[in-house]
């Protein structure tokens, strides 16, 4: 794996959240609606790879170079992985650890 890439937060109110983060620094890398009534709100600090999204879910979301091996590598050490989605956004595998927190791998 490469390097965390945007950690989910859970929000009630996506925009009161937008303006809680903006004042602490945060900037919209990435606002668009995702198809099901919702919108992909992401946000990032100047200088910075990782970045957020206020979702209405949790999760972290790590960059690999190549999913299909990362995760065959997962699966032969005992994670019980996702199916690869094919996304017009890249790849994308989730999962979960031992205590069901989600997971998901992100090939671009």
């Amino acid at each position: 794996m490469k390097k965390v890439e945007i950690i989910m937060i859970p929000v009630a109110d996506q925009e009161k959240a937008k303006a809680f983060y903006l004042n602490l620094g945060f900037q919209v890398v990435a606002e668009a609606p995702m198809g099901n009534g919702e919108t992909w709100l992401q946000l990032g600090l100047p200088n910075s790879d990782t970045t957020i999204s206020l979702a209405k879910f949790q999760g972290i979301i790590l960059e690999t170079n190549d999913i299909a091996k990362e995760t065959e590598r997962l699966a032969t050490s005992g994670v019980k992985v996702g199916n690869i989605d094919n996304t017009p956004w890249g790849k994308f595998m989730w999962m979960k650890d031992g205590d069901g927190n989600s997971l998901c791998l992100h090939e671009k």
